[in-house]
């Protein structure tokens, strides 16, 4: 990286231990799909990918408590105000831990509700609910997770989130290994893996978190008093968020419903080609956490050409990095789907669509950077705006599945990511021809 201007190795640095730790999540998803899909019925593996999506759905409903959280720390950062640091974890931290286990008591009522939604196969609905009945009981330790990941990620502790993500997700991979073929628990082995992992990365957070206050000097004491102050703000961002939220998983919500409309091995298809998404998305988001934390700090210190410096780097590198990823899923695409499932069918039916996965890298970088640029200025309302525009094009484009099929699904994809990153680009350029982005 020596080559590179300084700016660009700040963001490399911050970067590239995100992007390592970030792949490590859809690497566990890569070892269910891989797993699960060496079984010897399709069901297992629809099951479980509707149970992901249901439980990406609610739980990434609140990841806001993440966006607020590094966006709020970033800036409390860059200002250098440690009262202000301890507000942005403590108050977060209070709405995790109420909203999951609010989640672990009414998990019955809403794993009801979110299998009639889905519908479809009823051995793949039986299979999803024997999911979620465990996965679900994670919610206190899940939530919780987002907000120590944010604010280690908002003070640019790197080595933090580091040992958070990938110590936590090859636990998950260890056990998901043992429990689902070793003891061939199947489904509920998956979830029992992740349950255990989720409670173990919460305390390996914590004392992250410890040790960070311990760097900068903040007493344990002063994060008694740091529920107060300010909550109309984070409460307000945090609103704003959530819809946007919301909005994302409701589309994404949309590709599996659909796809199970249009029967089993459609929505077991796309659960393969999904995470090859997934695995692209959290590696182009290491890029996007680097840039929240970047442009977060530029924003508290008010620094206009910090700002404009961060996102040019990201530009450069994180298009590279897209371009990398098309390649290879170009070049070695069928072999990396027949390393996830041994069904030959399903092998078959996602050649049809992987040409999806080369276009869309290229496609979502951008939406994925800017999220980044937003987050770090806590502008939830323009996120929530982007993100309405972008559903809309979304559900328009889906009318198309009826001629189009499965095609028509990723097409609605493909037009939601490019709406995103025209949205908040629009957005971002006016703001700054006007002067007013740190308004």
């Amino acid at each position: 990286m020596q080559g590179f201007p300084a700016t660009d190795r700040a963001l490399w640095r911050l970067a590239l231990p995100m992007i390592f730790s970030n792949i490590t999540v859809p690497l566990l998803g890569l070892v269910d799909t891989a797993v699960i899909g060496h079984l010897d019925s399709p069901v297992y593996l629809g099951g479980v990918a509707i149970g992901a999506m249901a439980t990406s759905f609610l739980f990434m409903l609140l990841l806001f408590l993440r966006m607020s959280t590094t966006g709020l720390t970033a800036q409390a950062y860059g200002a250098r105000d440690d009262r202000a640091l301890a507000r942005a974890l403590v108050q977060p931290l209070i709405l995790a831990l109420a909203a999951g286990v609010a989640i672990v008591l009414l998990r019955a009522p809403l794993i009801d509700l979110a299998l009639h939604i889905v519908g479809g196969n009823e051995d793949v609905l039986y299979q999803a609910r024997r999911f979620l009945e465990i996965r679900w009981l994670s919610a206190p330790a899940s939530l919780a997770n987002l907000v120590l990941l944010g604010w280690l990620l908002g003070v640019q502790y790197a080595r933090a989130p580091v040992i958070l993500l990938v110590v936590g997700n090859v636990l998950n991979i260890v056990l998901d290994l043992w429990l689902v073929v070793g003891l061939q628990m199947n489904v509920r082995g998956a979830a029992l893996a992740t349950l255990g992992a989720e409670y173990v990365t919460f305390i390996i957070g914590l004392l992250m978190v410890r040790h960070v206050l311990n760097l900068r000097a903040i007493p344990l004491a002063a994060l008694r008093g740091a529920w107060r102050g300010n909550l109309r703000r984070l409460l307000a961002l945090n609103r704003d968020i959530m819809l946007r939220s919301l909005l994302l998983q409701l589309c994404f919500a949309g590709i599996t419903i659909c796809g199970a409309r249009l029967g089993g091995d459609v929505v077991a298809v796309n659960a393969v080609l999904m995470t090859l998404l997934t695995f692209t998305a959290y590696a182009l988001d290491g890029f996007a956490y680097a840039v929240e934390a970047h442009s977060g700090q530029a924003y508290g210190a008010r620094d206009g050409s910090q700002m404009v410096g961060v996102w040019r780097a990201a530009c450069r590198q994180s298009f590279i990095v897209a371009l990398a990823f098309a390649l290879v899923y170009a070049m070695a695409g069928k072999e990396i789907v027949a390393l996830l499932t041994s069904l030959p069918e399903l092998r078959e039916m996602a050649g049809h669509f992987l040409w999806w996965q080369v276009l869309l890298p290229v496609v979502g970088v951008w939406c994925y950077l800017l999220d980044g640029m937003f987050i770090g200025a806590t502008r939830g309302a323009e996120m929530r705006n982007s993100m309405a525009v972008a559903a809309i094009g979304f559900g328009v484009t889906l009318l198309s599945v009826p001629w189009l099929g499965n095609h028509g699904l990723w097409l609605a994809l493909a037009v939601f990511l490019a709406l995103r990153g025209l949205a908040l680009g629009w957005i971002w350029r006016r703001h700054w021809r006007n002067g007013s982005w740190f308004a």
